[in-house]
């Protein structure tokens, strides 16, 4: 059974032949494509668009990353405690420093 139909074949097509050309935007007043899996990648879209039979877009990677999220709250807590507790290091050398700044002034 195929994946893509003719109408999305010929869309495909014919972006990749408009970007060969230097004709094919991203968007209406967008950049011009020179990459041809974005080329590809436009057709798709078009052809998604026409109603043609094209299989789901895949998750991007950084869709992929906001969907992962830590299941238990305690991960989340020893995240907080360790900042906390980094920000307190980093702080008490700065008023030592400032305290002696101000004995040799």
């Amino acid at each position: 059974m195929a994946r893509y139909s003719k109408k999305a074949q010929e869309t495909v097509e014919e972006a990749v032949h408009k970007q060969k050309r230097g004709e094919l935007k991203s968007g209406s007043k967008g950049p011009k494509v020179k990459s041809r899996k974005q080329a590809i990648a436009i057709g798709l879209s078009e052809a998604r668009e026409k109603g043609a039979k094209v299989p789901p877009p895949k998750e991007s990677a950084s869709a992929k990353k906001s969907a992962k999220k830590p299941d238990s709250k305690s991960s989340s807590r020893k995240k907080a405690t360790t900042k906390k507790a980094a920000t307190k290091k980093k702080a008490a050398p700065k008023k030592k420093a400032a305290s002696k700044k101000a004995a040799h002034a």
